[in-house]
């Protein structure tokens, strides 16, 4: 599995609330995005991955605490880490990041589900493979 995956965003206005701090759900955006371009990274493309076997992920659970606030104009490293790869789940531990100063950590459980049906369904094989690899 890879190893601390990294990916940079900027905090931008949009991200932020009234007093000028990210505002903490976008935490979670943050770290969707980073999810994603960690797939893209291990060679899973979720468009295709429906399309070839009828399944996409999805989150079954979250859990964020928050640490220090961003502000605007930050530029952000956003961390996934395979913590977890079951038969139909990934759980991922991640973090955001302003240089050395940790913003928030969180722990992401991912379900695969049938793209008809919504329930849990076997990761396929060469994905499983992919993250594994």
């Amino acid at each position: 599995m890879m190893n601390n995956f990294n990916w940079n965003v900027r905090v931008y206005y949009e991200d932020t609330d009234a007093g000028g701090i990210v505002f903490y759900a976008n935490y979670l955006k943050f770290f969707e995005r980073a999810r994603t371009e960690w797939l893209r990274a291990t060679g899973i493309h979720q468009q295709e991955m429906t399309q070839a076997h009828q399944v996409m992920f999805v989150v079954k659970a979250s859990t964020v605490e928050y640490h220090a606030p961003a502000r605007l104009d930050d530029e952000l490293r956003i961390t996934a880490v395979v913590e977890k790869l079951g038969r139909a789940s990934i759980v991922f531990a991640q973090e955001a990041w302003c240089g050395e100063r940790l913003l928030a950590s969180g722990k992401i459980k991912v379900g695969c589900v049938g793209t008809e049906s919504l329930r849990p369904a076997v990761i396929p094989d060469v994905v499983a493979e992919k993250i594994s690899a």
